[in-house]
């Protein structure tokens, strides 16, 4: 089993075309987030994505196969890493804070 089958995903954002995933773990019982994915879907039928696996997450470099094929199989229906149907992006990140613009008075 790997560290990868451990990951729950929340979906934070969904469009039509496109999605948001955060990539959750939990140690010691508490849950910190190992992964961010964005998804979009073309029209072509193919789909492209960045992963942002988040540094102090808990994944590592080894994992990336794994996590990929997770993605694949989880949310994209359909499509298949296998077959050529997807484009991942990797990135290894600091996570930073999440910011939000606030309405002009």
């Amino acid at each position: 089993m790997s560290i990868v089958d451990d990951i729950h995903f929340k979906r934070t954002l969904r469009t039509p075309s496109s999605e948001r995933l955060l990539g959750l773990l939990s140690t010691n019982g508490m849950e910190h987030d190992a992964v961010a994915v964005d998804l979009h879907f073309l029209p072509s039928g193919v789909a492209t994505g960045t992963v942002t696996v988040l540094d102090g997450g808990g994944l590592s470099q080894k994992d990336i196969p794994a996590l990929l094929e997770r993605i694949d199989d989880d949310f994209l229906p359909g499509i298949d890493l296998d077959q050529g149907g997807v484009t991942f992006t990797v990135v290894f990140a600091r996570s930073a804070e999440s910011f939000e613009s606030a309405q002009s008075s």
